[in-house]
């Protein structure tokens, strides 16, 4: 693992300045287990202290490295607007899984249900494309396109997926609150970005920063993912 404050650049820093991942909420909506990463407050509002930011993306990054060398995955979250498209890109790079739109009720707790309807997103969006629905109804192919639209609103960044997923990474959780539950109740590790009126002991790796600007939620996110593109030449190598 990386060695603490003295392999942090200080473009690195600047880089976090000028995206804005230093500005919190305000301080009267602040959650109060968010003080470790507190630097000050000013004008109302609070401040991320940078370097301790950049800290707990090296200890978050390190960790997820291992986690993709085990051959393992990680599910990317992200359904507020100013995210979505930044992180599916970004989970898109990492060649990872991610939802974007809405959160599947039962995706990590009711993954036999969630496969189901995977599968049924594949099997009409072929018979579709074959040929295979040619003797249907109109009505009854509007009614196909429809609930395919449907599924793949839902799926399609999931598609590929055989299994549950091993990990999560969210942006705001204080939004994706069912994602939580489902996730702390499955007791899988969860990375993610938390702004000043999150909990980061909710989180095994906390990543405290602005997660409303699209700056700093594109910065944080790409930061992350270099880990796993890393990762992922090393396993690659080793093979």
């Amino acid at each position: 693992m990386t060695d603490g404050i003295s392999s942090i650049s200080p473009q690195l820093l600047q880089n976090m300045l000028e995206a804005g991942v230093h500005f919190g909420h305000q301080a009267k909506r602040w959650d109060p287990h968010v003080k470790p990463f507190i630097w000050q407050s000013r004008d109302g509002i609070h401040i991320f202290d940078l370097l301790k930011t950049a800290q707990s993306l090296q200890i978050a990054g390190e960790a997820v490295k291992q986690h993709i060398i085990d051959g393992k995955n990680i599910l990317f979250l992200a359904t507020k607007r100013q995210a979505s498209g930044l992180v599916r890109d970004e989970a898109i790079r990492a060649g990872m899984p991610y939802i974007v739109s809405r959160w599947p009720g039962g995706m990590l707790s009711n993954w036999e249900q969630i496969n189901k309807s995977i599968k049924r997103m594949h099997y009409i969006e072929s018979g579709l494309e074959s040929g295979e629905f040619k003797h249907y109804t109109k009505k009854e192919r509007v009614i196909l396109d429809r609930e395919l639209t449907r599924l793949k609103r839902l799926f399609v960044g999931v598609g590929d997926l055989k299994n549950p997923p091993d990990a999560l990474f969210v942006v705001d959780i204080t939004r994706e609150k069912s994602a939580m539950r489902e996730a702390m109740a499955k007791k899988l590790p969860i990375y993610a970005l938390i702004d000043s009126n999150a909990n980061p002991n909710l989180v095994d790796f906390p990543i405290p920063g602005n997660d409303d600007a699209v700056r700093s939620i594109s910065l944080l996110t790409k930061l992350f993912v270099d880990y796993i593109v890393e990762a992922k030449g090393i396993a690659e190598k080793s093979k």
